[in-house]
């Protein structure tokens, strides 16, 4: 991955999130939250 694409990902995803804010109001940050939460435990339970 360049660094030219990487930056260009790093900026979809912050409009992504800004636009959740602003307009959606999806609660984005929060399901990701949670989903990362779910994977953590999923993955102690590996361990």
């Amino acid at each position: 991955m360049t660094n030219v694409i990487a930056i260009c990902l790093g900026l979809l995803i912050l409009a992504l999130f800004a636009a959740d804010a602003l307009f959606l109001h999806w609660d984005l940050p929060v399901f990701l939250g949670k989903q990362f939460a779910e994977l953590i435990e999923y993955l102690s339970f590996w361990r």
